[in-house]
């Protein structure tokens, strides 16, 4: 029975792993585009973290946010990783995407 619980445990600690390491939650502010706002679960893209967006991108890599960078930002999302769900947009997962910062539209 013991050893049962921890193939269990250990199986459960692989798959959480590999959940964390392979996919992102990208979550897409409303903007002019998207009016309603998405989250979307995409493949992990090398600059992208766990829970993340195109502004918390931006911030990351420019220290700031612009319309070209969210842009640009989409746009290697959308070519370069595969969308597995697509769920409503999420204020609290954008707001840990951007680390509580909130930007303009």
């Amino acid at each position: 029975m013991k050893i049962k619980h921890t193939v269990l445990l250990v199986i459960l600690v692989v798959l959480i792993v590999g959940i964390y390491t392979q996919i992102t939650i990208f979550v897409v502010p409303p903007i002019g585009a998207i009016p309603e706002g998405k989250t979307i679960i995409i493949t992990r893209l090398n600059k992208t973290e766990f829970i993340d967006s195109p502004d918390g991108v931006c911030e990351r890599i420019q220290g700031g946010v612009s319309l070209l960078c969210r842009g640009m930002v989409l746009g290697a999302v959308v070519e370069k990783s595969t969308i597995l769900l697509r769920l409503p947009y999420s204020s609290w997962l954008y707001s840990i995407s951007t680390g509580g910062k909130t930007f303009d539209r």
